[in-house]
């Protein structure tokens, strides 16, 4: 029966971490050194941080997210500019490079989220707590501060060290449904006075550099996640976490962050690791994707001809379109991590339309992150670099291995969850699309539940993109697999 007991989806959870080499618990030692800490500890000096409690800053994120890496201000300058101001969660501060909390966060390399249960990177006293930025707390924050000026351009400014205090925790769905105009102003917002207007001068900067690298090539990429509702080890539903204007906001905020940061390490003349997405080596793929719709792409890479017919497919058929952005994703191949030395020329990241580009803006989630921080602390600091080039080399192939291992945990996770859900309902049939046929197999993702699975029998002749209905035949959550079979 659906959701019996004898599912044990945090089971299945934590053999899938230990499945793709991660350590589900903190070591002892990780425990000790964490308990051990203080709340809070600021730098004693004479001129000491600088104090910026005072600014109306607030954070984004998921209703029930307490690793709060980053909290936002702005405002307008008298150019017509917008400054910004970042402020990232002084992470490293209290967990020391070679720390036992340290090692076991270079090991894992990032939090886990299956849905089922979340996987830390680092113990919850820490990343939900002393270095999370939480409403209401006095926190140690690096500050990066850059300008977006009219025409969706961005100029990078100071990082620094400083005080910071978070002022209202706010929520995706909810912001983005007062900008939308289809939702009230938040209880939060409404209750903070200057925050409304905050939150509109926020989501103008983000407008502009949205659009601004629209223009340049950025992908409008959709793909869908289904991430399963999970009450007592009962899995009650599965969610589509849609794009929407808030999700923008802090997305556009953080690529500006991370330019910056990269800027900033380079005028230093530092090493440092870039995210990046290659030039798409499958090229060709896409642009048989793109005729089989009916349209025509250039011969060679154009990301600004690709987003316009992203653009355009989304706007024809919205409830393809995720299926389509997936397909792409796969001949475009996935983001990784790669160590850059001063003087090499930059990969670039295909799918944001930037050259210069890292993750340092979520140090309680990702390594990588961490190592960033480091760095620019070190220059700040007027320190020598806490990396040589060949630890960089190593950190970059093992936060890109950990990461697609994350990716691979998650999805079987999911998968199972699915698998429970719909085990009351086999022999019932469904509408679907295909998402995948090649000599693996073929797959498809029904319209609802948002759930995914093998098409075993009748599967000759589908192609990616096509409804058909199908019938469910079987599923195993301890394997991760539904089954299914063509019947029209």
């Amino acid at each position: 029966m659906q959701n019996e007991p004898s599912v044990n989806l945090k089971g299945i959870a934590w053999s899938a971490m230990q499945q793709y080499g991660f350590i589900p618990a903190f070591p002892p030692a990780v425990t000790r050194e964490v308990g051990a800490l203080s709340e809070n500890v600021f730098p004693d000096t004479p001129t000491g941080p600088l104090d910026l409690r005072s600014l109306l800053w607030s954070s984004i994120d998921n209703h029930d997210s307490e690793d709060l890496d980053q909290i936002e201000v702005c405002e307008r300058e008298e150019n017509g500019a917008i400054r910004v101001r970042v402020a990232i969660a002084d992470v490293d501060s209290r967990v020391p490079k070679g720390s036992a909390t340290d090692r076991h966060a270079a090991h894992n390399g990032t939090s886990v989220y299956t849905g089922v249960t979340t996987f830390p990177m680092l113990p919850l006293r820490l990343s939900a707590g002393i270095t999370s930025l939480l409403p209401d707390r006095d926190r140690m924050a690096i500050v990066i501060e850059y300008s977006v000026l009219a025409d969706g351009r961005t100029r990078p400014g100071e990082i620094y060290p400083a005080l910071v205090r978070n002022h209202a925790k706010l929520v995706y769905e909810e912001v983005s449904d007062w900008l939308e105009g289809s939702g009230p102003v938040p209880g939060t917002v409404e209750e903070t006075p200057g925050l409304a207007e905050q939150v509109a001068l926020q989501h103008e900067a983000a407008m502009r550099m949205k659009k601004r690298r629209t223009e340049q090539g950025a992908l409008a990429l959709e793909t869908i996640e289904a991430e399963p509702v999970v009450e007592e080890n009962r899995v009650m539903a599965l969610v589509i976490q849609e794009q929407n204007l808030a999700r923008c906001l802090i997305e556009e905020f953080m690529v500006a962050a991370n330019g910056t940061l990269t800027a900033f390490l380079a005028a230093a003349g530092l090493p440092m690791i870039h995210r990046v997405v290659r030039i798409p080596r499958n090229w060709d793929g896409i642009v048989r994707e793109a005729a089989e719709l009916g349209e025509t792409l250039p011969d060679r890479p154009d990301a600004e001809a690709l987003t316009r017919f992203l653009i355009r497919q989304k706007a024809a058929d919205p409830d393809r379109f995720p299926d389509l952005s997936l397909t792409i994703v796969k001949l475009m191949g996935a983001g990784e991590y790669v160590a850059f030395r001063p003087g090499d020329e930059p990969v670039g990241h295909f799918a944001l339309a930037v050259t210069d580009y890292t993750h340092g803006t979520a140090p309680n989630r990702r390594y990588v992150d961490i190592v960033i921080q480091r760095l620019v602390k070190s220059v700040i600091d007027g320190g020598g670099c806490p990396y040589t080039c060949e630890e960089l080399d190593a950190l970059a192939d093992r936060m890109t291995d950990r990461e697609k291992a994350s990716q691979k945990a998650e999805r079987f996770v999911r998968k199972a969850a699915a698998a429970v859900l719909l085990r009351e309902r086999i022999g019932e049939t469904f509408a679907a699309f295909v998402t995948g046929a090649s000599e693996k197999g073929t797959y498809v993702r029904l319209i609802d539940p948002p759930a995914e699975g093998k098409v075993v029998i009748g599967e000759e002749g589908l192609r990616v993109g096509q409804k058909v209905r199908v019938r469910l035949l079987a599923t195993d959550p301890y394997k991760g697999f539904i089954d299914f079979a063509r019947t029209g």
